[in-house]
């Protein structure tokens, strides 16, 4: 059933923040098998992208502490659209308060992929990304 609100919607990726970098990467990409698609950064700027096998991907991200609770290692839910405008334009006409405008950029990874994003903050202050890769 297609989505009025968020066109071509789905799941692009759930981002996490780990306290331990090197056994979460570990975690998904052996334990779970998934696939590196891209890593960037250094140190507690690390961050991975893993393909969960459908083309849908968990994102982590190395900033994490061992005190945080569970809902805070939840860093946002990434939706990917062919939209990202109108469905960020949806969400705030819908409740949800701006993070993050509409705007196009390179993820600094090797090789650089360019995406057009947003973020909002929904009901329950979670925050949401409207993502589409260019």
């Amino acid at each position: 059933m297609a989505n009025s609100k968020i066109p071509g919607a789905g799941t692009h990726h759930i981002a996490i923040s780990s306290a331990n970098f090197d056994k979460s990467f570990k975690f998904y990409t052996e334990g779970l098998g998934m696939k590196t698609v891209a890593c960037w950064g250094e140190n507690e700027g690390r961050a991975a992208l893993l393909d969960i096998g459908d083309g849908s991907h968990v994102e982590i991200f190395a900033n994490g502490t061992s005190d945080e609770s569970k809902n805070e290692r939840m860093v946002h839910f990434a939706f990917k659209t062919t939209d990202p405008d109108l469905a960020f334009n949806n969400a705030i006409a819908a409740g949800a308060r701006e993070k993050m405008v509409p705007t196009t950029l390179d993820i600094p990874s090797d090789p650089p992929i360019p995406v057009r994003i947003a973020f909002v903050y929904g009901p329950d202050d979670e925050v949401l990304e409207f993502f589409k890769t260019l």
